[in-house]
């Protein structure tokens, strides 16, 4: 059962998220990518690591998505620019090597065997241990990602801005 539900959830959050990267209209990206964050929130439920799943779901799904969609709101894109384009060489291109990549990735897995996971530490997935990775181990990282999505976020108000 187990395996099952991993394997619906895995491949819905697969589908969903290219669904996000090929759509044309920004909100319906958003849209998809919030189903993506919910098919890894149960990903990570299967994990037995309960608060990352909350987090998932709160932070991404909820605060972050918001944000986005605010900032999509901004900009306000018009009907025309969200027109299909031309595809060019360049794309089909880029559409090759990703394929490439994907065949030498996927035969590279398959040519070596899947070992077993270790047993998983009793306290995996809970509050404090992953607050004390958060802010001893991976805190340069977590700082830089918040900074990161800060100046995202300033660049996208101040474009939209401009075109007003």
């Amino acid at each position: 059962m187990e395996t099952t539900l991993f394997y619906i959830f895995g491949g819905m959050a697969v589908v969903t998220a290219l669904l996000m990267v090929t759509r044309q209209n920004p909100i319906f990206s958003a849209v998809w990518l919030v189903v993506s964050f919910f098919a890894f929130a149960v990903l990570f439920l299967m994990l037995d690591a309960q608060f990352v799943a909350v987090l998932q779901i709160l932070l991404y799904a909820g605060a972050i998505m918001v944000l986005f969609i605010f900032v999509i709101m901004l900009l306000n894109v018009r009907e025309e620019e969200l027109k299909p384009k031309v595809m060019q060489f360049s794309g089909i291109l880029g559409g090759g090597a990703a394929i490439y990549l994907i065949v030498l990735f996927t035969l590279g897995i398959l040519k070596e065997p899947v070992a077993a996971f270790g047993p998983v530490p009793a306290d995996f997935g809970y509050v404090a241990p992953v607050g004390r990775l958060l802010f001893t181990k991976y805190l340069i990282p977590f700082e830089l990602t918040s900074v990161l999505l800060l100046v995202a976020i300033v660049g996208s108000v101040v474009m939209g801005k401009r075109k007003i």
